[in-house]
């Protein structure tokens, strides 16, 4: 998952080629249902930008919840296990996400030639 940033930090930095950005926080959105642990995520960033263009730079990882949507009732509501990922209103089973699958940079925080400035990534 680290390789993955990198490669799209290293992808964005193209894109100001040739100056080189001195970024100073990646944040980053991660759905509660990917499977990503956010401490893991931010101790293996650490270590893999420590002798890069992209050291000291943060990784601020912001927790975006599950949210499901029921196809019966059109009801939106926070699935749990305890409920079996059911409807609350109706018990359907959950067949749609409408988010907590999320895995993006939301925004990096950097500056070029004393400029600093908030790059809003696209959403995709």
């Amino acid at each position: 998952m680290t390789r993955c940033l990198l490669l799209s930090m290293e992808e964005w930095k193209r894109g100001h080629a040739p100056a080189t950005p001195k970024v100073t926080t990646v944040h980053l959105l991660v759905g509660s249902f990917t499977c990503v642990e956010p401490e893991q995520l931010v101790t293996t960033w650490q270590v893999a930008v420590q002798s890069s263009w992209l050291a000291g730079a943060r990784l601020v990882i912001e927790s975006v919840p599950l949210l499901g949507r029921c196809v019966l009732c059109n009801g939106t509501y926070a699935p749990s296990a305890e409920q079996g990922y059911r409807s609350p209103c109706c018990k359907h089973p959950m067949e749609e996400i409408v988010q907590g699958r999320e895995l993006k940079i939301r925004s990096i925080d950097y500056s070029l030639s004393g400029q600093s400035s908030s790059h809003l990534a696209p959403c995709r």
